[in-house]
């Protein structure tokens, strides 16, 4: 147990000043490679989880999702395509997800195949990076980034403590064991006061009405709930592919897509959310 805990302060040690230099300190065209390598790797472990042994075919699959970003890059850098379309389609997806792991395991058989996953992760990684590239296209401060950030991981920290303290029911137990419906609520009212401290600190709320607050609490309470969703997500392929972890290239938390599979989900909703209302 204590071999594990330093494990993690020291994964941590080394990750977290990466993450704030490649989130923080990088522009535009950096940080769209920074996640677009993150989610590269991401793909190789995705690969893995949906069944796929051989390792020229992982490494063919991640592969083909750098290409595909690097054209998806292009693509809006050229005004091409728009934001608009793409963010509604990695929204739709997340909610094709979250449809899949409330029928589980009955639905198994719409995604079983080893090639219908490679799909979903194609769909898991590019939502995540299109999200990331959107929200910080739109801000150049990085404060919607940061809330972001904030409302996950505050979340999380909140579901975890509450979850382990008073979590008796179990929310999908088909699908993820460990996580509880007292977790779940924690995890929303956490990210609700988190939304509402930020924007009392940072924006001029002089003019907002109830109703501006109150969106403020919808827009918290639909980011978090899909990132749950999205590490159900991943939990219910792992657990059809018989995995713990989807790898081990970070001592004491597991794989790349262990420590991303909130956010893949999180980022484009709250991508989405802002695109269509943008006066939020």
């Amino acid at each position: 147990m204590i071999t594990k805990i330093d494990n993690r302060v020291k994964t941590a040690v080394v990750l977290i000043p990466i993450m704030l230099v490649g989130i923080y300190g990088l522009p535009l065209a950096g940080f769209a490679i920074f996640m677009g390598v993150i989610a590269v790797m991401g793909a190789w472990e995705w690969a893995d989880m949906a069944g796929i042994g051989e390792r020229w075919q992982r490494f063919m699959f991640s592969a083909a999702v750098g290409v595909l970003l690097l054209v998806l890059y292009a693509l809006l850098d050229a005004e091409v395509v728009s934001f608009g379309w793409l963010l509604a389609l990695s929204v739709g997806w997340w909610l094709a997800g979250f449809a899949l792991i409330l029928c589980y395991p009955s639905a198994t058989r719409w995604w079983a195949s080893p090639w219908r996953r490679v799909v979903a992760g194609v769909l898991v990684l590019c939502s995540m990076w299109l999200g990331f590239y959107w929200i910080k296209s739109a801000d150049d401060t990085n404060l919607l980034i940061t809330l972001l950030m904030l409302l996950v991981w505050g979340a999380d920290i909140g579901a975890y403590y509450a979850g382990r303290a008073f979590g008796k029911r179990k929310l999908l137990p088909d699908v993820s064991p460990g996580k509880t419906w007292v977790g779940a609520v924690a995890a929303v009212v956490s990210a609700m006061i988190i939304g509402l401290l930020v924007v009392l600190v940072i924006v001029n709320t002089q003019f907002w009405g109830w109703q501006d607050y109150a969106l403020l609490m919808v827009f918290a309470a639909v980011v978090v709930v899909m990132s749950i969703v999205g590490d159900l997500v991943e939990s219910m392929v792992k657990r059809h592919r018989g995995l713990k972890d989807s790898g081990s290239i970070l001592p004491g938390h597991g794989g790349i897509m262990d420590r991303i599979d909130s956010m893949c989900a999180a980022a484009p909703v709250f991508a989405g959310f802002l695109y269509v209302w943008p006066a939020l």
